[in-house]
Parts: structure tokens; sequence; C-alpha cells
């Protein structure tokens, strides 16, 4: 019935290695090393991200301000009803 999932094609002159998930570390030197480099990589991108961030956040809440605005009814053309 065909080849199953794992034996599709058949790869020449590659080689790969795999290394059991029981004999590698889950979180190696995350304390020591991942933390640091996550903060590090926040601060030097904070200023590439952060003000077209902002622009857009205000120009979404101006944008829904002015629509809400749009929705009211204009008290002045209902002053001579009766």
């Amino acid at each position: 019935m065909g080849r199953h999932f794992g034996n599709l094609a058949k790869v020449r002159h590659v080689i790969t290695y795999t290394l059991s998930p029981f004999e590698q570390k889950a979180f190696p030197d995350f304390l020591s090393k991942g933390i640091p480099n996550v903060w590090r990589r926040v601060t030097s991108s904070f200023f590439t991200v952060a003000p077209p961030m902002t622009l857009m956040y205000l120009t979404y809440t101006w944008g829904n301000h002015v629509y809400e605005q749009g929705k009211r009814k204009n008290p002045a053309d209902y002053e001579n009803d009766e």
C-alpha cells in the first residue's frame, strides 16, 4: 500500500545525528544565561519596536473615539421637536 510517512523518499549523502531526549537537559543554564539573554534582546530592540507600536495604539484609540462620537445624535437637531 505504498511507503510509510517516514520513508517517502530515499535521501543519499545526508547524515543525521540525534540525541535521546533522556540524555539532554530540558532547561540548561536557564537562569544564568537565558534570562540575561532575553533582557539583552529586549533592550536592544526596544527603540525599534516601541515607537511604531505606540503610534499604532494612539491611532487605534483615536479612531475608536471618533467612531463613538460619530454614532451620537446631535441635540441641536431636536430642539424644536414637541
